[in-house]
């Protein structure tokens, strides 16, 4: 399928197997020490409105379906169900370390931990998972300590700086230095198609405060409406806490503009399932 490219350069690799269509990030795999994707609708057995690769199991599809959906996940990914940790998202900045005795959760057995919009680990063969349907996936790789990170970032978890978070995070459990994370902000809604009320823009307006952020970040529509760039916004989180510009991969592709390809909330009026960012050490 042809997207709606918001750049000329290649920024979101599409690729295909077996059914499956999903995303990549060449950045990311360049560093030859993961394997990631984010999903489509494209190649599910999922029905209606949740057509076709829905990946939750509390907007009211089928257990079995998406049962289908992650197996088929795990297949493209060369994983086991078991493999698979998946967040507990409430639009907070909480992480959870997470290890082999997590596998599984959120999949085929149940969690024992709630809140959680980001997850890492340093342990080869656990898969992370978080999920979407126009909130912001941010993936980090540490390249030196060979530890990773996944987190949901909406509009609550970017002005809360959930890229500072993360890496902070990271530096604390694995003693990471930012200037080594290569990362990348993933398909979610854009500019264009996200706008806000004052509230939120008064509040990223007192958070992105350096000289020119606010005009990067905010247009002011009138009538106390604003069209929000959360990937601009992201990307000065992630520079801000000390990832250099050149690790950082941002997304071409927007959820609301490719509402057939992607699941978006705000295209669909709420009636959708979720897509899904994996990434696990090689």
């Amino acid at each position: 399928m042809e997207l709606y490219r918001h750049e000329s350069r290649l920024q979101v690799k599409q690729n295909r197997t077996g059914e499956v269509e999903y995303l990549t990030f060449p950045l990311l795999e360049q560093t030859g020490l993961v394997r990631h994707l984010f999903s489509t609708r494209l190649g599910g057995v999922s029905k209606d409105i949740y057509r076709s690769m829905n990946l939750s199991y509390t907007r009211g599809d089928e257990k079995a379906d998406v049962d289908e959906n992650f197996r088929r996940i795990a297949g493209v990914l060369r994983c086991e169900l078991s493999d698979i940790v998946c967040s507990d998202q409430t639009h907070t900045v909480n992480l959870r370390v997470a290890g082999k005795e997590d596998g599984g959760k959120g999949i085929i057995q149940p969690r024992d931990y709630t809140d959680i919009d980001g997850l890492l680990t340093d342990e080869p063969g656990i898969v992370l998972a978080t999920f979407y349907a126009d909130c912001v996936p941010l993936y980090f790789v540490d390249t030196r300590k060979r530890a990773i990170a996944l987190a949901h970032s909406g509009w609550r978890g970017t002005v809360a700086r959930m890229g500072r978070c993360v890496t902070e995070k990271m530096r604390q459990v694995y003693g990471t230095n930012p200037a080594d994370i290569v990362a990348a902000i993933g398909p979610s809604i854009c500019q264009e198609c996200y706008e806000v009320s004052e509230d939120v823009a008064d509040a990223f307006a007192q958070e992105f405060r350096m000289p020119g952020q606010t005009d990067m970040i905010l247009i002011d529509k009138g009538n106390g409406k604003y069209q929000l760039d959360l990937w601009r916004a992201n990307e000065i989180v992630l520079e801000e806490a000390g990832i250099p510009a050149n690790n950082i991969q941002v997304t071409d592709i927007c959820t609301c503009h490719n509402s057939e390809y992607l699941f978006s909330h705000r295209a669909s009026k709420g009636r959708r399932g979720n897509l899904g960012a994996f990434m696990g050490l090689i």
